[in-house]
């Protein structure tokens, strides 16, 4: 199975352009965005050369696949513009891990609280993580009761995406930060059915000396 296409270089050579394009027929669209209509991939190529422009096959996966003249290296640059511009509206959640111990004091557990509020504020997820030493694993249930207690702590802040469970001598769980509703806007007052609209208040006459 050939590699993935992990770079910019090989995932723009993965755009089949002007010989490159092996379809039987394609359906054309010139640089306006108008239809010019089905043929072989050799005619519109040549009415791209006529233009001092480029054939792109913009849906290979179309019955036929659908290419536009254009300029490939303006493409290029549009594609790039609007990729990033994507990247940059999307958010990243990752995971951020809170360690805490069965002999945690409550000063400590109150910093590593906070900690995981912040987090999920912040719009991450937070592992909460309690792992067991020697003859602690006989006291597991100190450590649920520790785990029990964060969940309950954060309240609004985070939701519960995977309860407490062992994986070997850890305990954890995994919360996720709460989706906000958006405000709703207040509705406006109902008028009173059959109310008449309020007459008009009569200006005083002006009187012109």
């Amino acid at each position: 199975m050939p590699p993935p296409f992990n770079d910019k270089r090989s995932q723009k050579s993965f755009i089949r352009t002007n010989e490159r394009i092996r379809a039987r027929e394609v359906r054309v669209i010139d640089e306006n965005g108008e239809q010019v209509g089905i043929m072989q991939p050799f005619d519109a190529l040549k009415i791209a050369r006529e233009r001092g422009l480029d054939l792109v096959e913009i849906s290979p996966n179309a019955v036929p696949p659908v290419c536009r003249i254009q300029d490939y290296g303006k493409f290029l640059y549009e594609k790039d513009k609007s990729d990033r511009a994507a990247k940059k509206k999307q958010k990243v959640i990752t995971i951020k891990e809170v360690k805490f111990s069965v002999t945690v004091d409550e000063h400590d557990y109150q910093t590593k609280k906070n900690q995981a509020v912040r987090f999920l504020q912040e719009g991450d997820k937070v592992k909460a993580s309690l792992r067991f030493k020697g003859r602690q694993m006989a006291h597991r249930d100190l450590g649920y009761k520790i785990i029990h207690r964060l969940i309950q702590d954060v309240g609004e802040n985070g939701t519960v995406e995977f309860m407490p469970r062992m994986e070997g001598t850890t305990l954890h769980a995994i919360l996720a930060p709460t989706k906000k509703a958006e405000p709703k806007k207040p509705a406006a007052p109902a008028k009173p059915e059959g109310a008449a609209e309020p007459a008009p208040v009569p200006h005083a006459p002006v009187s012109h000396a």
